[in-house]
């Protein structure tokens, strides 16, 4: 006897089967949504762990600059020759590898 037939046989079919698509939705969402974000949050969290001076960034607002300064909730960036501006943490989106200047 398959396992449809013995859950048939037993009066608990209608409501196993009522959840079985909803579980199996649930399990395609947290693979395609949720695991693919979280994964990426810690990646941009151990980035912006690791900024030290010296480094080229572009922020969130498209400035590219070079930190010149880390503290807990603040960078540094030098954007051009004596220009300096104060941002965010948080609003580092990247490094950008590469030689160019600031």
């Amino acid at each position: 006897m398959n396992a449809i037939a013995l859950l048939q046989s037993t009066g608990a079919t209608p409501a196993l089967l009522q959840f079985l698509p909803l579980l199996a939705i649930a399990v395609v969402f947290y693979f395609i949504v949720i695991a693919p974000a979280n994964k990426q949050r810690k990646q941009q969290q151990a980035m912006l762990g690791s900024l030290k001076k010296g480094d080229r960034v572009v922020t969130t607002g498209g400035i590219y600059g070079t930190v010149q300064g880390v503290e807990a909730e603040v960078v540094y960036l030098k954007i051009a020759e004596n220009v300096k501006v104060k941002v965010a943490r948080s609003a580092i989106t990247g490094i950008v590898a590469g030689d160019a200047e600031a």
